[in-house]
């Protein structure tokens, strides 16, 4: 199973001079296999990078694991081509919501007059698909998907693939004035090869936006710790870090790790592709 990363950025997209390296598009990731449909996790702007790779000729099927309804997560979706042809599929999995269905609430986001055309006018055919606190296949894939603290309806997904584990939580609220890991997180991260988890503010930056739905490096690295995770990948980052304080908000995280007897740190960029 390979993970490519198409987007990293957390809040809107923030393509810039300082921030080529890493990148600017919000969330997308892709979790591709040999012979299999692939399987998309969150539909940021970098989905429309991710559709580029894929077949326009109305042969695409796929599914997306979306883990809530924040633009930075969704406003891919229109501009994803291989899903605007007659005869392509994709079912997209995300959690329930309060005053409608995921599909209502997917129309509320693209639609007159905020955007041009509603999802329903793309030619091929969207299921949605509202998942919470459950276990399911999704293709060959085994996909247990649980609540995770944020604002609003959240979910964070575990996919096991041939004998390769990944999980994704994009975006988690980090308790404030305690350690803690919800149960539900460490039920999803457990023992994963890879961690993809929200690492968006410095501590100082936390201190000021405590309350926002998101947490430090530092947190995301006591829960990669608490699950015995391999490999924890930093992911969501702030719109306004750049190349450089990347570098530096990497290095301090990988020597924290290695203080303690921790996983391997990297942070997440646009183009980055693990192999598991």
């Amino acid at each position: 199973m390979e993970v490519t990363f198409y987007g990293v950025r957390g809040s809107c997209p923030s393509p810039s001079e300082a921030n080529r390296r890493y990148g600017g598009n919000t969330a997308s990731v892709a979790l591709l296999a040999s012979g299999h449909d692939p399987i998309m996790l969150d539909m940021g702007t970098g989905l429309r990078r991710f559709g580029e790779t894929q077949p326009c000729d109305g042969t695409f099927r796929g599914s997306a694991l979306v883990t809530h309804l924040h633009w930075d997560h969704v406003q891919g979706l229109p501009f994803f081509p291989p899903v605007d042809r007659v005869g392509a599929h994709l079912d997209v999995y995300g959690p329930s919501q309060v005053g409608g269905s995921l599909a209502q609430m997917f129309d509320d986001v693209v639609r007159p007059p905020y955007f041009p055309v509603r999802v329903s006018d793309l030619r091929g055919t969207i299921a949605f698909h509202e998942v919470d606190d459950e276990d399911l296949a999704v293709g060959d894939a085994k996909v247990r998907v649980r609540q995770v603290p944020h604002t609003g309806p959240t979910v964070g997904y575990r996919i096991e693939r041939d004998g390769a584990v990944v999980v994704y939580i994009s975006d988690h609220q980090e308790p404030i004035g305690s350690r803690d890991v919800a149960d539900s997180v460490i039920e999803l991260a457990d023992g994963a090869d890879l961690l993809i988890h929200d690492a968006q503010y410095r501590p100082d930056e936390f201190a000021e936006k405590a309350h926002w739905g998101h947490c430090t490096a530092g947190y995301a690295l006591r829960v990669a710790q608490a699950a015995c995770v391999r490999t924890v990948a930093l992911f969501h980052h702030d719109p306004s870090h750049g190349d450089d304080e990347m570098d530096r908000l990497l290095d301090q995280a990988t020597q924290m790790s290695a203080a303690c007897g921790g996983p391997e740190v990297i942070a997440a960029y646009e183009g980055l592709c693990i192999a598991l």
